[in-house]
């Protein structure tokens, strides 16, 4: 990325290649997934204490093949397949041949997921986990609420709730539903045409992957006492908070962490059948300005990814 700007600033270069340090591995990048917080950077710039100045390597779901590891590191050797989402929100730097990771921010990919759908997995994924399972704590006939739930986010989160045993409810445009319906979603809810507060009640958790605040009062309006709103992009505004208290409700945003246990606790549910990552569509390196605007203009169905 040379610069913020629309998708015409990425442009193809050839750079050094990175050398991993203590507690580091050298991955040979086999799919990178491409995230709304990728095009969201480069349109903006990010923070640059955290990302720092243009040009910048954009990037941070990576798949691939640990090609050298550092010295008397012992959590994978030369010829593992891995994928994670290493150095959030600093720069992994994943549009690349090569990228380096602590060892501890990666995971193995199971056999059951091919490279493309691994390098979609683990940004989208760790958010649905560390939401439904770190914070919210789902179990046994929970009932959830799922907006945008054939999204990226969405379409993980409905398999995990699932996975623990939840009653999922998902908004979706109607032609959407059969899709939601073979995720596992129990009520799909068209929020084009129905009030889903007026539909929906007695839910124990709304994770709203909308982020407005008309979202987050209406959601407000669908959970029982006590029960607990997650609110991503952009967390809690003061509006939702104060009013989340004033009815006896939880709201909590969340911020997603590099995590090796929970990307291993997502390949079991791949490996046990349980859990699917939809692909758009696959893009090579060099066309990774037309993947940014497809994902940016709302037209893909899952997660686009860029083929080194």
């Amino acid at each position: 990325m040379r610069e913020p700007g629309g998708p015409e600033v990425l442009e193809l270069r050839e750079v050094d290649r990175p050398e991993p340090v203590q507690t580091e591995v050298l991955v040979r990048v086999a799919a990178a997934g491409i995230n709304p917080v990728d095009w969201k950077t480069r349109l903006y710039g990010g923070n640059p204490k955290v990302v720092g100045e243009p040009p910048i390597i954009l990037g941070w779901d990576v798949a691939g093949v640990v090609e050298e590891i550092s010295r008397s590191l012992t959590r994978f050797a030369p010829g593992d397949r891995v994928f994670g989402m290493p150095w959030f929100p600093r720069l992994a730097r994943a549009y690349a041949e090569f990228v380096t990771a602590p060892a501890r921010q990666l995971a193995r990919t199971p056999d059951v997921l091919t490279d493309e759908q691994a390098a979609g997995l683990p940004l989208a994924g760790l958010t649905a986990w560390q939401s439904l399972v770190d914070i919210a704590g789902v179990g046994e006939g929970d009932r959830v609420l799922i907006h945008a739930a054939a999204g990226g986010v969405g379409h993980l989160a409905v398999q995990i709730a699932k996975a623990h045993g939840a009653h999922v409810i998902g908004t979706a445009r109607a032609p959407k539903h059969d899709y939601l319906r073979e995720l596992g979603v129990d009520e799909p809810v068209d929020y084009t045409t129905t009030p889903w507060e007026q539909v929906v009640s007695d839910v124990d958790l709304v994770m709203d992957l909308i982020g407005t605040d008309d979202y987050g009062l209406r959601s407000l309006e669908t959970l029982r006492e006590g029960g607990l709103l997650i609110v991503l992009p952009g967390g809690v505004s003061d509006t939702v908070a104060a009013a989340a208290q004033d009815q006896g409700k939880r709201a909590s945003g969340i911020q997603v962490e590099p995590d090796y246990c929970s990307l291993e606790s997502l390949a079991r549910l791949a490996d046990e059948g349980k859990l699917r990552v939809e692909i758009d569509e696959s893009f090579p390196l060099a066309q990774a300005s037309e993947a940014h605007q497809r994902l940016e203009d709302g037209r893909a169905r899952g997660k686009p990814v860029l083929i080194p």
